[in-house]
Order: C-alpha cells, then structure tokens, then sequence
C-alpha cells in the first residue's frame, strides 16, 4: 500500500484528502505544520507528500527544499489557493512533481497523485536496475518466455488468465489495441500448454488477399490451379497437434469465413485440388483490434465462427494503463537492442524516464520497443538522454484530435462523445458569433493537450481561474 502525508494547517481539508485517498487504497498520515510534517518523515517513509504551500511556520517552498534534500525518493506535490504560473514553474524546477490550485477537483488530484507515484517508483527503478540483464551478472528482468511479466495490477491480472486457460485446450479471441503484444501472449498460452512440443504457427491475416488466402490456410496440390507448380502445404496442416495463431482475423472475407468454419467445426482439412481430408488437432487462437461483435451486427462477421472462437477471451491493456510495466518493459528491450546493434548502453537518464511515464504510448509496446531500439543506436554515450528520443515523445506532446472523424471522438480522459452531443460549430461557421466558440474551443483542446489535461495548468496558461474553464468544457460537452 503506498503511502501518503498531508501537510495541511486547515484540518477540513486534510481530514476530507485523507478521507477519500483512503477510500482509494492509500494509507495516509496528516500533519497540521511543516515542523511535524518533518517529524513525521524522519520517522516513517512515504511514498509521496501533499503539502499546502501556505503553513502558519513555513511555506510549500522552504518545505520542498527541506524534503528533497533530506528524502529524495520522496515525491512531492504543492498544494495551494493561489494560481501562480511562475510560481509553479519555478516550484517543479526546484523538484515538485506538481502544484495544484484549490478548490480541489477528486479526479484531477487522484489522477495526478498516481501518475507521481508511478514516476517516483519507475525513478527508484531505474537508479537500482539500469539495466536488468547483463553477461556482467546483473538482475535478470523476470521473462516468460518472451513476454516480460510485469508489476501493473493489469499485468498480474493478464499473467493470471494466461495461467487459467493455457492448460485447456479452449479457444483464445486476445482482443486490444495494435502493438500491445497479442501475438506475444499467443505464444505465452502455447508454451504453458500440453502442446509446448509442438508447432506454433502464426498467420497474419491482414495480409492475405481473397484468391491466396484458401491456398495459405488449406494448402494445395501440384496443378490444382494456374500457378500451383508445386504442392503447398497449408497452415492448418503445418499446425497440426500445436497451436495456430491467427492475427487480425476480422480482416478474412466472408468467403473464407464460412470455409474457416467448417474446417473448425468438422477438425478436417483438405487441400485445394484434393480429395483426401487430413485429421486436426490444432488449438486455434486469434485476435483482432476490431470490434467483432459490431462487425456481426454489421454483416462482415460470421456470428457462429465468432463463437466456435470465443471459447476464453483475453482484452489486452494498453500500455497507457501499465505504468509500473513502462521501464521494465524498456530496460528488457535496452537489453535486447545492446545485443542486437552491439551496443553498451547501461541505463536511461531521469528526463527519460519521466518522458516515458509520461507519454500516452498509443503504439504501445511496439512503439516503446521501437524507440528504445532507435535511443540505442544514436546514443552517444552509455546513457540514453532525451537528446535521443522524438520530439513528440521528449516534449510530451499528446496527439492531435481527427475533427473530421465524428464517430471515434473521445476526450483524452477517455470518455467518449457522440457525435451528437457536441456543439456542430462546423456547420455554422458562417455565424460569427459561432466562428469565435469555434476558435474558443479549439484553444482550449490544444492547450488541454499540451498540459497532458492537467487543468490546473490549463487554466494559468489561458489567463482564467479553474472554474471558469469547467464552466467552458461543460458547454462544449468536454468532460
């Protein structure tokens, strides 16, 4: 349980913070000045300290230098009723992890006190381990067998239902995002299984075009069509008694669909130009970043292949969402990158690893790999600085909105918006009234974007206090 301190001299407001972190699985501690708050901390470590910038004996500025000095590990968050821009720059550059305004907003600070917490200990992390795996006999990362096993709850939760179902011989739908290792877990539930011994094939059906893909699924005899020179033995057949992965399934034409599922359902094949059937005994595991069931509804997926596949299904969390798992996932692929390019790069600095933490990842893990891969090559030194990392990624630039794509519009808290609830300003554009709250909304989206929706700050860099800028995202349907 990590834990938290609130130095607070106004004991509504810590007893009400102290309530709700609570409630939200932190332990918390609370002092009512800055001289017990340092009492407090030479006789318990926490992970994280809340501290009000205005203390009847001290202030926030005079705290933070007493513990970073004296606790650097700890991270600290400035509490305060004034908004002051320089004042929060200034405070961040001296080591605070962030300033927040009053009133406080539970979302926000929850959102923020987490994100210091992932930070703090990703910190302490790469101080220890720089890097995990080396001939020198450092600490290995913890593998298996390929997939690195991580610390998020979403990863112990997603080790724990490769472990249920590998055993079985069920059917395996992995859905998630692109880049968010499916195809790793694929391999994961074969190699934990009774067929360990056995093949493991993957197809990429994504690739596959309507006229080859029955000849890559169920082979084909010499001559049996123009340009089978030679007989191929399909996937299906090259699986047999193992395992057959089948990435991006959602992607196969109906056609191929409906001779998917006799195969599935009878465990026969027969190859092109063939009137001999082949016995199978082949667990199938797909996966898709589609949403089947809205592709059934919409006539491009088979309902019943669906459920011949969907015996176990696993949802892949993004990358955004494992915070913990960032650095051992970019020190086990630094290592791999050392072996590969034939590199010594030993370690990230700190700028790197907050840019990490920070960065919303939307390639995932595919994309932190290739990035790492990149940092390993063009660093100068055994260091990997921000000097080598994308503009994007070392000046935690969000991504940009698609306006023109009105039915995948989500706020970057993660809240959807249908179309219809927010305000059609494009088609009013020649309102000049209307051609102001355009222009007025699109402000605020880039500024919100820019600060990571951190709206404290939003709200400094728009010149207007924190409510009113609520008020404004209110009224374009900005939650």
């Amino acid at each position: 349980m990590k834990k938290i301190l609130i130095i607070d001299d106004e004991v509504n407001v810590a007893l009400l913070l102290s309530k709700f972190l609570t409630r939200n699985g932190f332990y918390v501690s609370t002092a009512a000045s800055g001289n017990s708050g340092i009492e407090q901390l030479k006789n318990e470590e926490f992970d994280l300290v809340l501290c009000d910038y205005r203390l009847e004996d001290t202030d926030g500025r005079e705290m933070l230098r007493k513990i970073k000095n004296q606790y650097p590990n700890t991270g600290v968050i400035i509490i305060t009723g004034y908004s002051d821009i320089k004042m929060a720059v200034e405070l961040i550059k001296m080591g605070a992890y962030d300033y927040i305004s009053k009133p406080l907003y539970p979302d926000e600070i929850l959102n923020t006190i987490t994100k210091a917490i992932e930070t703090r200990q990703a910190l302490i992390d790469g101080a220890n381990t720089p890097l995990p795996v080396s001939k020198a006999g450092k600490k290995q990362v913890p593998l298996a067998d390929g997939v690195v096993v991580g610390t998020s709850r979403a990863s112990k939760e997603l080790s724990r239902q490769i472990e249920l179902v590998a055993p079985t011989n069920y059917s395996v739908i992995i859905l998630g995002e692109s880049g968010s290792g499916k195809e790793e877990v694929a391999k994961s539930i074969h190699l934990h299984s009774h067929r360990s011994n056995q093949p493991f094939i993957a197809m990429d059906c994504g690739s596959l075009t309507k006229e080859l893909a029955a000849s890559e699924f169920f082979g084909h005899e010499k001559g049996s069509f123009t340009g089978a020179f030679a007989t191929k033995i399909g996937h299906f057949e090259m699986a047999n008694g193992g395992t057959l992965f089948l990435d991006e399934v959602g992607n196969l034409s109906y056609e191929i669909q409906a001779a998917l599922l006799r195969t599935v359902q009878e465990r026969k094949v027969k190859r092109i130009g063939s009137t001999k059937e082949i016995d199978l005994d082949v667990r199938i595991i797909v996966a898709t970043n589609e949403n089947l069931a809205e592709a059934i509804n919409k006539g491009k997926f088979r309902e019943d292949l669906y459920h011949r596949f969907n015996e176990f299904s696993i949802v892949m969390p993004p990358l955004r969402d494992r915070g913990s798992d960032i650095m051992l996932l970019a020190a086990h692929f630094l290592q791999a990158a050392n072996q590969e390019l034939q590199r010594n790069v030993t370690h990230f600095s700190p700028e790197v690893i907050e840019c990490f933490m920070n960065y919303r990842w939307q390639g995932n893990v595919r994309e932190l790999k290739n990035i790492v891969r990149r940092a390993a090559l063009i660093s100068e030194g055994s260091e990997i600085t921000t000097k080598s990392l994308p503009l994007e990624i070392s000046n935690y630039k969000m991504p940009m909105f698609d306006y023109s794509n009105q039915q995948n519009s989500y706020s970057q808290t993660g809240n959807y918006q249908a179309p219809e609830q927010r305000h059609d300003i494009k088609e009013q554009r020649h309102d000049l009234k209307n051609a102001a709250l355009e222009a007025e909304y699109e402000t605020i989206l880039r500024v919100l974007r820019e600060v990571n929706f951190n709206k404290t700050r939003a709200a400094e860099i728009l010149n207007i206090d924190r409510k009113t800028l609520y008020n404004k995202m209110k009224a374009i349907n900005l939650k």
